[in-house]
């Protein structure tokens, strides 16, 4: 087995020989700006990120469900107007008059049922990589 050829440099010749040493107060604001710093990059900067990460998210969520809600809506709507389901002749709308209520609630369980799934599919695929 060969050797290394170089050998470490003495620990003299690694700091600088022109450096002055500096004053107990300089070395406590240098501590002091060096915790400060890096209490900032370990709490202050995540913290910001999450909140930005929760803002989007929660506005993505609202919208998302404002949307959801008023396609439920137009399904409902639309399907109303089906002489089928209801009669124009009868005052309560005849007796299949609750079959869009039926409808639109089956496709929200759906909707639900779809988003469930996938959501306990990214988490199982996160706890597997972990």
């Amino acid at each position: 087995m060969a050797q290394p050829t170089s050998q470490p440099k003495p620990l003299t010749s690694v700091l600088k020989r022109d450096a002055k040493p500096k004053s107990p107060t300089e070395q406590i604001t240098e501590l002091k700006t060096l915790v400060v710093d890096y209490a900032k990059q370990e709490t202050v900067d995540p913290l910001k990120d999450l909140g930005r990460y929760l803002g989007w998210g929660l506005g993505g969520s609202l919208l998302t469900g404002f949307g959801l809600s008023f396609m439920l809506l137009g399904l409902l709507r639309g399907l109303e107007t089906i002489t089928l389901f209801n009669d124009p002749a009868e005052p309560s709308g005849g007796s299949w008059s609750w079959v869009p209520y039926a409808i639109t609630i089956f496709v929200a369980a759906m909707v639900i049922a779809a988003a469930a799934y996938v959501i306990s599919k990214k988490a199982a695929k996160k706890r597997v990589i972990q």
